[in-house]
């Protein structure tokens, strides 16, 4: 097969995040995660919109019949929509159509400058919304009264954008094959492993298989995971899928340039981070060097006291990542959904280090086992 043509893609411009309690949603951007209120609407749904670097989350609780209703009686909170910035929303259209993709509507319009199209994906309920600015068009887009001055927060903690997104899934081809035919997308890594070695006295484990996809054009990464057997249905994933009630986004990771201050500030706000064991500093000195790395400019000490892991593949190229509590681990209120964030700071490493990927889903497992749902 021939290379696809791009559908344009040149960024993430936001994500819609279905919530019950907007108050709460408040509380967690404005003043834990130190992210500006920058906009509000108001209808059937009711929308608050926050900001910090190059990211932007709206966060949407139900007033009346509306989008957010419908995905609340069906799931907890979770991210319901992500919009992209194309570069010409007509072509994208046509070319997604042509491939087999399904619009939810035809082209719409908001004035001269503010076009977008939703389509239906195999992430679950969640929607792809395709969206094309204007010359100077600074609104966030319908439904969405954008402020004069943004109110709370200033980005203390250092939020730049957003790095990749990560899905789970029961059965991932289809969802591989939907995102390689009709989004033109191409594999950049892959993995599958279980938490716990699999051998003839083992009777449970987490088991999953990732394949990260990748726009060539924009650089916008998917990283999508499933179960693995034996042991499907206590897979961590599995169990994401079961708190969801269906597939869909499990986490966003955030980017910063120094990933230390920006966690020891957070901490210091209260924010809730998984648990990552002691044992893993114990021998990290030895993976450091057995992945090839070398040497890291960070104290080991002071990675372990924050909770910060490290992952590379040749020397002096590594990442640094931390992942928050899910949201219904945070809250203390299954409701409130299993997705949560991850925070990473890449240095000179644009992969996806299995040794952390595994490290992630220990964590999560644990939380899991913590709450009595594996």
């Amino acid at each position: 097969m021939s290379k696809l043509e791009s559908i344009g893609l040149t960024g993430i411009e936001s994500f819609q995040y279905f919530v019950h309690d907007l108050d709460r949603s408040h509380r967690f951007y404005v003043d834990h995660l130190d992210f500006a209120e920058v906009g509000a609407g108001q209808g059937a749904d009711t929308s608050r919109v926050f900001h910090a670097g190059d990211i932007t989350v709206q966060c949407t609780a139900p007033s009346g019949e509306g989008e957010a209703q419908a995905y609340l009686a069906k799931h907890p909170d979770g991210i319901g929509r992500i919009t992209f910035q194309v570069k010409d929303v007509e072509k994208t259209f046509r070319l997604i159509e042509e491939r087999g993709g399904t619009p939810i509507d035809t082209v719409q319009r908001q004035g001269q400058n503010y076009a977008w199209f939703d389509i239906t994906t195999p992430f679950g309920p969640t929607v792809f919304r395709f969206a094309q600015r204007g010359p100077g068009y600074t609104g966030f887009g319908p439904g969405v009264e954008t402020f004069a001055s943004p109110k709370g927060g200033r980005n203390k903690h250092g939020f730049k954008g957003i790095d990749h997104v990560t899905s789970n899934f029961l059965t991932m081809s289809p969802a591989l094959l939907w995102m390689k035919h009709v989004m033109g997308l191409t594999q950049f890594w892959d993995v599958q492993f279980h938490t716990t070695d699999v051998s003839e006295s083992t009777d449970k484990g987490s088991g999953l298989r990732s394949v990260v996809m990748t726009d060539p054009e924009s650089g916008i990464k998917f990283a999508n995971n499933e179960p693995w057997r034996p042991f499907f249905k206590q897979s961590q994933i599995y169990v994401f899928c079961d708190d969801l009630r269906g597939d869909g986004v499990q986490h966003l990771a955030l980017t910063v340039d120094d990933i230390i201050p920006t966690v020891r500030s957070l901490r210091g706000q209260g924010v809730g981070f998984m648990h990552t064991p002691g044992t893993y500093y114990d021998v990290l000195p030895q993976r450091i060097k057995d992945m090839g790395i070398g040497s890291i400019d960070e104290d080991v000490e002071v990675l372990r006291d924050l909770g910060i892991l490290v992952d590379g593949e040749k020397a002096k190229s590594y990442l640094l990542q931390i992942f928050l509590k899910e949201s219904a681990g945070l809250y203390g209120e299954k409701e409130a959904g299993p997705f949560f964030y991850e925070i990473i700071q890449r240095k000179g490493d644009e992969g996806f280090g299995a040794g952390n990927f595994r490290a992630l889903f220990e964590s999560i497992e644990r939380e899991q086992q913590t709450e009595g749902r594996v």
